[in-house]
C-alpha cells in the first residue's frame, strides 16, 4: 500500500504493463490449449477476472496520480485511456461492437506511457510542482 501512496505513477504503469503482457499473452495461452485438448472453447474463470483486477488497480492509480500531477493535460488523458479500456473489455465479453481484438493495447500503451511521462515530467515534490504545462 505504501507504494500506490508514493509512488502511483510507478504502480500505475506497472499494472498497465502487466495488463499488456496479460492481453498478450491470451491468445499464446488459447493456441497452446487448443493443442493439448479440445474441451474447452472459452478462457478459464480466473483468467478472464484478471481483466478486471487490472481495471481495478488502474483505477486506484489513476485516481491517486491524479491528486498529485501538476499537468493538466494528463489528467483527462488517464481517464479517457481508462475508459476506452474499460468499453474495449466489455465488449470483448459482450461483443456489442466487431471490434479488432487488437484494438486492447492501444489503451493500454497510452496508460503505460502517460504514467511514465506524469512520473518523469509532472511530480508534485515536497511542495514544488513541475511548471511545464503542455
Amino acid at each position: 500500500m505504501i507504494l500506490v501512496k508514493q509512488r502511483t505513477d510507478t504502480f500505475g504503469a506497472l499494472a498497465s504493463t502487466l495488463c499488456l503482457i496479460h492481453c498478450a499473452a491470451t491468445p499464446i495461452l488459447f493456441i497452446a490449449q487448443t493443442c493439448t485438448q479440445t474441451c474447452c472453447q472459452s478462457a478459464p474463470l480466473w483468467w478472464q477476472f484478471i481483466d478486471y483486477l487490472f481495471l481495478a488497480i488502474s483505477f486506484v492509480a489513476i485516481y491517486k496520480t491524479n491528486q498529485k500531477t501538476s499537468c493538466t493535460w494528463i489528467k483527462p488523458s488517464l481517464w479517457l485511456s481508462w475508459i476506452t479500456l474499460l468499453i474495449v473489455i466489455i465488449n470483448e465479453k459482450i461483443e456489442w461492437l466487431p471490434l479488432n481484438n487488437n484494438l486492447i493495447y492501444v489503451p493500454a500503451m497510452a496508460l503505460i506511457i502517460l504514467h511514465l511521462c506524469n512520473r518523469r515530467y509532472c511530480q508534485c515534490n515536497k511542495g514544488k510542482c513541475c511548471t511545464n504545462e503542455k
